[in-house]
Formats: C-alpha cells, structure tokens, sequence
C-alpha cells in the first residue's frame, strides 16, 4: 500500500519548487520551466500512485501534528473525487508550464512568474487535499493572494492592476465569508473534521443555523466561482497572461467554488433553501453568462464569459439536488476543464503569433496555423456540444436533468426551456469563435505576419484536444472509471445507476441538442455578421458590474476617510493620549467590580542601594520630560539613564536575560531616535511669553502629567498586588521542572521561547520582518524636514557633509576630528561580533539567545556606519538585511517543520549530548537552529531600519534637490537588497 506520507510530498513539492524558482535569476528561463514542470510532473506521479488505493472506494489519511492540544492537525484526505480533482490540476498544471515557457518572452521575469503559478499550484492542492474545513479555508485565501499576483503580473500594465486587485477583494471578501460559515458549520458538527462533517449530513439540515451557514458558505463558492452577481471580476482577470488565465479557468481558481459545493453537496443539498438559491443562481449564470458571450470582440474576453456560463451550468446541476445531477456536475467539470484550458492556449497563440486578439481583425487563419486552426475547431466543438466529443456528453446529461421534475415550482417547468437556450447560446458563441478567426480573407493590418506556433507550444493544446475526442468517443474506457471513483466518493450509497454510453437512441434530450445545435447555427447565421459593429451586449451590456464595484470601494474609502478625520487627529500627543484613556478605562473596570486587595505574604524591606537606584531612574524620567522643551539631546540621554537603570533593576531581580535584552536595546533604540532628531519639527519660538506658560498649553501638560501618574499608579497597584500574593503552582513550577528535563537548556527563559512557546516567537519573528519592510517601504516616500538636528556647530557639520563626495556620514573635516574613535569602532566591530555568536550560542543555557545575539550584531554593523559611512560599509561588507529576513524565517520555519518528518507537531524540540573529541560531552539542542533563524531575523530587521533611517539622514542638499524635483521615485538613497 502506498505510504500516506506521500501525500503530504504531493502538497509541499509545490511550495519548494516555488521557493527555489524565486532565487533563481531573472533570464533563467529554461531552468525555471524545466523546474516547474519537474515538480509537477513528480507530484503527479505520486498522486497517480494512489489510485489503486482510492479506486478500491478507500479514503487515504494523513494527519500531521500541529497544535495537537487545541484538537488542529495538518491533516490530508485523498478520496477519489479528492483525486480526481487533484488530478486535473496537476496535469493540466504541467501542460501549462510546457506551454508557458514558450508563451513568455524573455525579456520578462519567468522565474517570478513560475514561482508564483506552483504556489498558486500548491495553495489549489491543499483546498483539494485538505480533511479540514480551516484548512480548506486557508488555502482558499492563499488562491486568492496568489491568483493576485499572476493576474498583476505585468503590473507595468493599469488593466492587470485593476483586475488583480478587483480578483483579490472579490475573493478574498468571499473568503471571509466562508470562514463564517465553516465556524457555524463545525459549531453544529462539534468537529472541523472533513469527514465528520460529512456524516452529519441530518443534523446540519436540521438545525436552526443550517440556513445563515448555507448562506455564507454559497457566498464564498459563489464570489470564487464567478457566479451572477459576483461574475463580473472574472473577464477582468484577463490581462493576465494567457497560461494564467489556461489554468484559472479550467482546473483551479474558478472550480475552487465548484469543489467545496460538490464536497458539501450530501450534507448542504436536499432543501428548498438549497435548490431556490444555488439552482436560480446557477440559471441566472449560465444564460447570462452565455448572452454577454455572443457580443464579446476579445477572444479571451468571450472565453471568460464562456467559462461563466459553463460554471453556472455546474451550479444549476448541483442546485437541482437530485444524485444523476451531481453525476453530471463532476462529469462536466471534468471536460470543461479539457477543453476551455485548449481554447485559452490556442487564443493564446493567435494573440502571440499576430499581435491581437480581436476577432474583428482577425480572418482566415488557418490558412496560416492550419494546425492551430484545426485544434481549437476540435477544442471549441466540444464547447458547443457537438456530439463524439466529450462536452456533448456532459450537456446531455445536464438536458436529461433539465426534463426531470425536482421541485414543480415555475423555475423548475420553465427549465427545458431555458437549458436548451442557454445551449443554443454556446453553440452561437463557439461558432463565431471558429468562423470570424480561422475563416474568410486573409487578414490585414495584423502586428505580425500569422504563422504556426512551435510543436512544443502546441503539444498541450493536442494532448488535451485529444482526450476531448476520446472521452467523447469511448467515454467508458476512459473517463468511466475515474469518473465513477470520483461519484462513489461524493455520493457513497445515494450513487444512481447512469450510463457514458455515446447512443441513447432518439430520445428527448438529443432532440434538445439537436435543437440547440441548429439553431445556434442560424442565429449566427442571421446575427453573426452584425456583431462586429456592436459595441456591447444589449441588456448585460448596462449592467457594468466593475462600476458597481468601484462605486462601492469608492463609498468603502470616502467613509473609512470620513471616519478617521471625524475620530483621528494628526497630533501624535492627542493620539497617545486617547489610548492611555481607554487603557485606564479598561483597567479599572475590574477593580470597580471586584475591588482592590492585597495578598497576605509579608513584605519585604526595602534595599536602600536598589531605592537609590529607582530615584535616580524617576530623576531621569523627569529630567527628560523637563529638558525635551530645552534640548532634545539632552532629554535623549537622560532617557538612556532612565533605561539603563531599568536593565539594573531585571538583574537586581534576578532576571539576567531581561537585563541583557533591555540593555541591548536601549542601545539600538538611542541610535535609532539619535537618527531621527533631526526629522522632528523645529520648536516655536512663541510657546513661552512673558517666562510663562499659555493657559492652553499648561492646560494640556497637566492633564498629561495626570495621565501619567494615573498610569504609573493603577501599574504599581497592579504590580504590588500580585508580588503579595504566592506564586500559582501550575505554570512557573511546570516550566522550571520542564525546561531542561522536555528542553535541554538550564535558561528557561530561553526554552520557553524557543520550545514550549516557539509557535508565539514564530509569530513575531514575522510580524517584525513585516513591519520592518513596512517602516522600510514609508521610509522610502518620507522626505525630513530641512535642518532641524540640534547640536553645536550645525554649519561646520553641514559643510563636512556638503564636501563629502563618497556619501558617508562625515566629511573629510568630521572623519578628521573622529578620526580615532573610528579606529576604535572598526576595531570593536569583531569584538562585538564575537559576543553576539556567543550570546547566541550560549542562550539555551545562560543568559542570551537569538534575539540578544541578534541586537548585538546590529549594534556592530551600526558602529561600522557610524565610523566609515553608508557607501564604504556597505561597499565592503554587501549588506542586504532583507536576505537576512528571508533566510531566518525560513530557518525557523524549517526547522519547525522538520519535526514532521519524525512524528512529532510543529516546532517541537530535540536536544541529546555528542561526545567530540577531546572536548567531550557537547549539549546539542535543534532549538539552536531556531534561535539562528531569530538571530538572522532580528540582525535583518533592525539594520534594515537603521541602514534606511541613516540614508535619509546623510543625504546632501543636492540629492535633496533632486529628490524634490522628483517626488515620485521615492529614491534618494541606496538600495537595500
């Protein structure tokens, strides 16, 4: 039996060969395609190595601990629809990295954009392969952050910008709501679980929340799937590039929608809710979707609308709620997967090969791509349903349906009618694609001269036009059996007797195709000619859905804006003061209802070095609320004083680990507010009058100062309470028996940050890298007052840094006068340097660890900046902090992971004793590898910051000047990797 283990290699593959493909260079084409088709290829093999397992009607399993106490797993089910549906995105997914390598010019970054189409592979996966509903739900957002990304992937392009950003609110909101209601669905189950859920199909439809979470879940399907009215931001999405839109409207995207209503369908369908909502949405799309078709002048632009049209046909069968409509509703998904991805790459290669795809220019093609021509004729035949190819047999299916009585309402006696136009409709609209491109004069006034494609290019097209004609001629040797895997899966004991036989003898769903077949080719035969001077759909063409939009997100901005000047304020001091407000507030409402005790452990007297030691902190603290009027250096050092006698006080307390980390960043913390002096504004000359104070400004201060000792009390009284009362037993007495015992580190502090609380440090590890790009990316834009630094001499400085040619921090006149202190930093550099490895080193045992290490380091780099200058350190040492970022938390990520691989949950730790030579017995922990990656994170993050601040700061009044002829580029200063 295969191992289930494999299934979670089907999932990551992706993921790793996107992470490769993004370090490779921007030209390397061929070794990013060759990548991404090997990775697809491999994961398809694996999945292909399931199928007797899930043939056999088994349902593989694989559940990888992750926060196992809280009952969430990373858990992978394989079933045979699971399988199927997999399947069509990894197979069609390498078909489309075949033909993207040579569909993408050169001249753009292919490695991006094969990075960006496996995590979008993968992320497709995990909604495919996941046996829980947060997990699907995670997955879900990652298709619609990184469909993102490949629809805006010619971002130098508005259209794809706004399509991009239309695609992602969409599906994004859709994904909220999905999460909604996948919260009520596991509330009524008591399980998140897959399969528990899908047992519980009568308790769902019985229970009062059965119809807001139907509801909320249909919303996320509806938005992801393009269903009326959220269809509009789907032919929007078409400025992506053509393998894009291949594989989003054929295997993965739009069918992510389609997938969870097929899933859910035992457990959802079988209501009147169900079949009102879903079937009248499913109506309403596919005949909208078919008219907008007709009238659409793209090529890529009447896909789309097919493909809504057919994603509606798939709804409507599901709505319907009958098992032979489901039957249908995975068969069709299936062949439209075929044949929409072949349509996509033959526009695609009309439009790569002539330079448009407007159907009004075009003609005559196939004397030019005869081949092509031939292929896409194939392709979209089995869009219109022409009987031997696979779509005929689907829509005969889906016209059978359409004859049954499901429910005697108006909608359900009006529905022959309504199939039957609808295939009328796509056979209108296929027609037109097959006459006005392939068919007439040859064209003129074409970008480029029309010729054939390369064989490689149109391999995929071949492959997936022949399995059109395959399935639609010998449906039962092909599709029969995965088909009937896929159905026995969903539908288990309710699976109906059908049949893929291509003759049914004269029956009233082929005299509806039949129909729908001629008289689709009169209507174009009476209509056709006229379209190309119409400029829009009549009816739909009114009903702009992206006005809608954008009138929406307009109204969303205005009253966001509206808000925060009603409720903001750009004084920094007001706002501070509304948080210690609310703060306070919050703080005293326990108090108010319980009341304030003190706890009945004796006090302990006061040691008279450790109150001397607090004065002369409060001394500081007041000194520098005093001297920030006078001189802001001044208040800043005493500011450090104050610091430093809060680093005392964590050792005094026996908390060494705290002292070390708060020394260390009071040190980087003064450099960085020493770099921003000179960006604060310049202190009015009017604030004193007369040596007095004015009422409002005195007014202000001492509701401050109110604020402040209210703040500073109700903490003390806090504080003072709990330290009178004995410790709990349960958690200060569990880490200290735990740490070295479940650990292997004696500093507990360090473990619970790296091991029992790892999960938390990864977080914010990771919100730190994101604000430091964030505070990064505002730097970029912020352009400093003139002068405002407050130090003697200003103009002697000026002029050092006027006549520095090389960009550095001082002159030639300033270096001279630091000339010996810049010997020393540069000396200290490896001195530091060898501190911050072995704080790092030495962390799971005594006082340090990566975060310490980390400052350290920072604070070593920023000595080398402040003795020899931006350009020189930089020139030698290749600083790039945003690598650094990248590495670290892909060695803490990595390192959590690895205990996958040996049965344990995320993060968990290792420790055991080598014996080395001579040295002796070594304590080796893995947590070490995880303080690394903290290490790197924090090294990278903080000098981030500081390298952007001190470019900012050292910029000379011509780059001054140029910046502000060209407030746009936000440049005027280094880049940092």
């Amino acid at each position: 039996m295969t191992d289930a283990r494999l299934a979670f290699l089907i999932l990551a593959l992706p993921f790793l060969g996107s992470l490769v493909a993004a370090f490779l260079p921007a030209r390397a084409r061929n070794w990013a395609s060759a990548l991404a088709g090997l990775v697809a290829l491999i994961a398809l093999v694996l999945l292909i190595s399931f199928y007797s397992v899930v043939s056999s009607g088994n349902t593989v399993l694989h559940a990888v601990p992750w926060l196992p106490s809280l009952g969430l797993d990373l858990t992978l089910r394989i079933d045979g629809f699971s399988w199927l549906f997999a399947l069509l995105i990894l197979g069609i997914g390498a078909l489309v990295v075949l033909y993207a390598r040579y569909y993408m010019s050169p001249e753009d970054p292919v490695p991006r954009f094969f990075s960006f189409l496996l995590a979008f592979m993968g992320s497709m996966l995990g909604i495919v392969l996941s046996g829980n509903l947060l997990q699907i739900v995670f997955f879900w957002e990652m298709t619609s952050l990184f469909s993102f990304l490949l629809i805006g992937y010619w971002h130098h392009n508005q259209s794809a910008r706004d399509g991009a950003r239309m695609a992602l609110i969409m599906t994004a909101t859709g994904g909220v709501c999905l999460l909604v209601g996948f919260l009520l669905l596991g509330r009524i189950v008591g399980s998140y679980d897959v399969d528990t859920v899908l047992s519980k199909g009568e308790l769902i439809r019985d229970h009062d929340l059965y119809l807001p979470t139907l509801i909320l879940i249909l919303i996320g399907a509806f938005t992801k799937s393009a269903q009326f009215p959220f269809h509009f931001w789907l032919p929007h999405a078409m400025s992506a590039p053509t393998p894009v839109s291949a594989y989003l409207h054929s295997a993965t995207m739009v069918k992510a929608g389609i997938y969870v209503l097929i899933l859910l369908w035992p457990v959802l369908a079988g209501t009147e809710s169900w079949y009102l909502i879903v079937a009248t949405t499913g109506l309403a799309t596919l005949l909208l979707g078919a008219w907008a078709a007709i009238f659409q002048h793209d090529l890529k632009g009447l896909l789309a609308y097919s493909t809504i049209s057919h994603l509606g046909l798939i709804t409507l069968l599901l709505g319907l709620g009958s098992p032979l409509a489901a039957v249908a509703a995975i068969f069709h998904t299936v062949n439209h997967a075929t044949f929409k991805a072949s349509l996509f790459m033959a526009a695609g290669i009309i439009d790569h090969e002539t330079g448009t795809r407007d159907l009004r220019k075009l003609s005559g093609l196939a004397h030019f791509m005869p081949i092509t021509a031939t292929l896409a004729m194939v392709a979209a035949a089995a869009m219109a349903g022409v009987p031997l190819l696979n779509g005929f047999l689907s829509k005969e299916m889906f016209l059978a349906e359409a004859l049954e009585a499901h429910s005697g309402t108006l909608l359900d006696r009006g529905l022959p009618v309504f199939a039957t136009l609808a295939s009328m409709f796509s056979v209108f609209y296929s027609l037109r694609f097959i006459h006005q491109t392939f068919f007439g004069p040859p064209p003129t006034g074409l970008p480029h001269t029309p010729r054939e494609a390369p064989h490689w290019m149109r391999l995929p097209i071949e492959i997936l036009v022949l399995l059109c004609v395959l399935v639609g001629t010998i449906p039962a040797l092909t599709i029969g059996p995965l088909l009937d895997m896929a159905v026995r899966s969903v539908l288990g004991d309710r699976t109906p007797a059908y049949s893929l036989a291509v003759w049914h003898g004269f029956t009233l769903p082929l005299l509806m195709s039949t129909i729908a077949l001629v008289g689709g080719v009169i209507l174009y035969r009476l209509f056709g000619g006229r379209l190309n001077a119409v400029a829009h759909s009549p009816i739909i063409g009114r009903l702009k859905g992206r006005r809608t939009f954008e009138a929406v997100l307009a109204a969303l901005i205005d009253g966001a804006r509206a808000a925060y000047r009603l409720v903001s304020t750009t004084r920094q001091q007001v706002q501070l003061r509304l948080l210690i407000v609310t703060a306070l507030a919050a703080g005293s409402l326990p108090f108010l209802s319980l009341g304030y005790s003190l706890g009945a452990l004796d006090q302990t007297l006061l040691d008279p070095v450790f109150a001397v030691l607090w004065l002369l902190g409060a001394a500081a603290a007041i000194g520098a609320a005093t001297q920030a009027k006078f001189h802001r250096l001044a208040a800043l050092a005493m500011v450090g004083v104050a610091g430093l006698a809060t680093c005392i006080s964590f050792v005094w307390l026996s908390a060494p680990d705290l002292g070390l980390t708060q020394l260390l960043v009071e040190i980087v913390t003064l450099v960085l507010l020493l770099l921003g002096l000179r960006w604060l504004p310049q202190r009015l000359p009017d604030i004193w009058r007369d040596g007095h104070i004015p009422f409002q400004v005195g007014f202000r201060r001492g509701g401050d100062l109110l604020l402040a000792v209210l703040g500073g009390a109700g903490a003390a009284a806090i504080a003072y309470a709990v330290m009178t009362r004995p410790p709990p037993n349960g958690i200060s007495r569990f880490f200290m028996e735990q740490a070295y015992r479940g650990g292997g580190g004696t500093n507990v502090v360090n473990v619970i940050l790296v091991d029992f609380r790892g999960f938390d440090t990864l977080g914010e590890i990771t919100v730190l890298s994101i604000v430091a790009l964030t505070v990064f990316t505002l730097l970029r834009r912020f352009r400093p007052a003139a002068e405002s630094i407050e130090i003697p001499d200003q103009q002697k400085v000026q002029n050092a840094f006027d006549d520095d040619r090389e960009g550095n921090a001082f002159g030639d006149t300033a270096r001279h006068y630091l000339l010996i202190p810049r010997i020393i930093m540069e000396w200290l550099f490896p001195v530091i340097l060898t501190c911050a490895l072995y704080l790092l080193v030495r962390g799971h045992d005594l006082p340090g660890g990566g975060f310490a290490g980390g400052i350290t380091a920072s604070i070593a780099i920023i000595l080398l900046y402040m003795a020899g200058g931006t350009r020189s350190v930089e020139a030698r040492l290749h600083i790039q902090p945003v690598r650094w970022i990248s590495a670290g938390l892909l060695c803490a990520a990595a390192t959590g992971a690895a205990a996958w691989f040996f049965g344990y949950p995320f993060l968990s730790s290792h420790f055991r004793y080598l014996d080395l030579p001579i040295i002796g017995q070594v304590p080796i922990a893995s947590a070490l590898l995880f303080d690394i990656g903290v290490f790197a994170v924090v090294v990278g993050t903080t000098v981030l910051i500081l390298i952007a601040l001190a470019h900012q700061s050292i910029r000379t009044p011509a780059t001054r000047r140029s910046a502000k002829s060209d407030p746009a580029d936000g440049d005027g200063q280094e880049r940092i990797d």
